[in-house]
């Protein structure tokens, strides 16, 4: 046997042959594997990308609904605690529209026998602003606001304005798709 029949049966044919018929990740064997990390990678791309768009939509949603609570106990707060003598029966109906359960039962008979006939004897005008409103909690069907209340009132006797401030604890419950207070505790 001479030296180049030694090197001839060292040498091996790395060129595929024309009858082979396997497929191209059995000639490389890091393909197959490779194409399944990129796979991972990338499905852990998409669910991430996901995740944090429904996070951002979350987010955005709960701004809303936090918005939309604090505005409604606001505007709440106002109608409940803002009337004139002139037209106190229509204020003080109109903020009942507001209201729901035992809240609106109380108000509804407090208003009647005390508010109401007060307000016109003596000529009462109060009128309520809210500087400012916080949500301490809201889901789907419950919220609950704090709401800072200022409130000027004067007498048929007295011109100059009373003014107080004060805070008021608003509980709201969705009925019907509409937010209504159910309790208003001063706190």
């Amino acid at each position: 046997m001479t030296d180049n029949d030694v090197l001839d049966t060292e040498k091996t044919d790395t060129t595929p042959d024309a009858a082979d018929t396997g497929n191209a990740s059995d000639r490389k064997p890091g393909t197959r594997a490779g194409v399944l990390v990129l796979l991972a990678v990338l499905a852990v791309l998409v669910i991430a990308t996901g995740t944090a768009r429904w996070h951002q939509t979350q987010a955005s949603h709960d701004n809303e609904a936090r918005a939309k609570v604090a505005q409604i106990a606001t505007d709440g707060a106002v109608a409940i605690l803002s009337y004139r003598p002139d037209t106190v029966d229509t204020d003080l109906a109109a903020a009942k529209d507001r209201l729901t359960g035992d809240f609106l039962d109380y108000y509804t008979e407090f208003t009647t026998d005390v508010v109401a006939p007060a307000a016109k004897e003596k000529k009462i005008t109060t009128t309520a602003t809210v500087p400012a409103a916080a949500v301490s909690s809201v889901d789907d069907s419950s919220a609950v606001v704090l709401v800072f209340v200022n409130q000027s009132t004067t007498t048929g006797d007295n011109q100059a304005p009373s003014d107080s401030a004060s805070s008021v604890r608003v509980q709201l419950t969705k009925v019907d798709g509409t937010w209504l207070i159910e309790k208003f505790d001063p706190v």
